[in-house]
């Protein structure tokens, strides 16, 4: 229990998709948090199907109202100590700037790079936390990677920093070699939306699904390619101290060539809402999925060379994971959803404990890699890994 709380912290979430209610019910099983839970459609909020009420335990409050009204967010957010906002990505402004107002410290999953920078803008005089992107990728990627470059920074040079993420289905059978696993609007907004990246010394956009490679992990194959909103802030952290940093989003081959047909050749990124319907019409969802982190960083670490040099010899560190879901006395949680909640509440709790700044924007390379791994819900990413190697 962070030692900070002497009585359950109350704290509201946004969203009652798959991963909001975990992340409700994540907090709610703690005893530490006061959870309400708030969703327009009520349908979300339990009573339709058995499976949606027994995902949500006894004793967690639920509320239905529309959180995009800025005044109906002022209401639901009124005494509370923080808000995690699991809408989509196109709410995290307006909840943001309710929050600022109102002293009420924020957290987000969102990949939407505008949307960060405007919550970024809002952190100057905030008395609480501003910390947006606290899910997977951006998220837990971040902390990886400036952890992986903060072993080169100190008087040595970091040359390259690479981080690859992907959630996929663990037995594909359709053309995309793709199944639903999160939120189909934040899929559809990585590969359309430009990918911030350092080249060559310089923060630069590059277009999402270029800069296409293949490799194989444990004998099994995978292409990864630019998406947009995977780095966070790190573009900005690192700029000018490293000469290459870069994103990419994991999949099974073949799967950018078949959406490049779609968005590029029959112009669906111009119809982002007509494919937002082809997608939750035609690919199924899955709940046998698995999240593959890979993240390797290139330099010379400082104080081992010879012969009058200060850096060492060209160094490689690289962090990698494979992490599958888990079962839960309130049903199935798969692999993105336990990796995306457990990391949003891994970024409340670290704040609630005092372990991070008290007020202001937040980044996600704030929290220190070891730190993140050793909180109780960080440590789901060692306690249902695949395979996990830090070398």
């Amino acid at each position: 229990m962070p030692t900070s709380i002497s009585r359950p912290f109350p704290v509201v979430v946004l969203g009652a998709g798959n991963i909001g209610r975990t992340i409700a019910t994540m907090l709610h099983d703690t005893g530490d948090y006061r959870v309400t839970l708030v969703d327009r459609d009520a349908r979300r909020l339990g009573g339709v199907t058995d499976a949606i009420a027994d995902a949500i335990p006894d004793g967690l409050a639920v509320r239905t109202a529309d959180p995009t009204d800025p005044a109906t967010c002022a209401a639901l957010l009124a005494g509370a100590g923080a808000v995690l906002n699991a809408l989509p990505f196109h709410a995290a402004i307006g909840v943001a700037t309710v929050a600022a107002r109102l002293g009420v410290h924020y957290f987000d999953l969102t990949e939407d790079v505008a949307a960060t920078h405007a919550i970024g803008a809002l952190a100057e005089g905030a008395r609480a936390v501003l910390m947006p992107q606290c899910g997977l990728a951006p998220g837990f990627i971040g902390v990886v990677g400036h952890d992986l470059a903060r072993r080169f920074l100190d008087g040595g040079e970091l040359l390259d920093l690479r981080m690859r993420v992907g959630a996929l289905p663990r037995y594909p059978d359709n053309a995309l070699k793709y199944n639903l696993t999160w939120s189909t609007e934040g899929l559809i907004n990585e590969y359309c939306n430009p990918c911030e990246a350092i080249v060559d010394g310089r923060r630069v956009e590059l277009p999402a699904l270029e800069g296409l490679e293949s490799f194989a992990v444990d004998g099994i194959e995978y292409e990864a390619f630019n998406t947009s909103g995977g780095l966070g802030t790190l573009p900005e952290t690192l700029a000018g101290r490293a000469r290459h940093v870069d994103y990419k989003s994991i999949r099974y081959p073949g799967h950018c060539a078949q959406m490049k047909l779609l968005l590029n050749d029959l112009r669906l990124r111009e119809q982002r809402d007509w494919l937002r319907e082809i997608f939750e019409r035609a690919i199924p969802v899955t709940e046998q999925d698995v999240v593959i982190v890979f993240a390797s960083a290139t330099g010379y670490r400082g104080g081992g060379g010879g012969g009058g040099s200060a850096k060492g010899p060209l160094t490689q560190a690289s962090f990698s994971a494979r992490i599958g879901g888990m079962d839960t006395p309130h049903g199935h949680v798969n692999a993105i959803q336990l990796t995306t909640a457990a990391a949003i509440c891994t970024a409340l709790d670290l704040v609630v404990a005092g372990e991070l700044p008290q007020s202001g924007f937040v980044r996600q390379e704030a929290m220190p890699l070891d730190r993140f791994l050793a909180n109780r819900f960080g440590q789901h990413y060692a306690h249902h890994p695949l395979r996990e190697t830090i070398a």
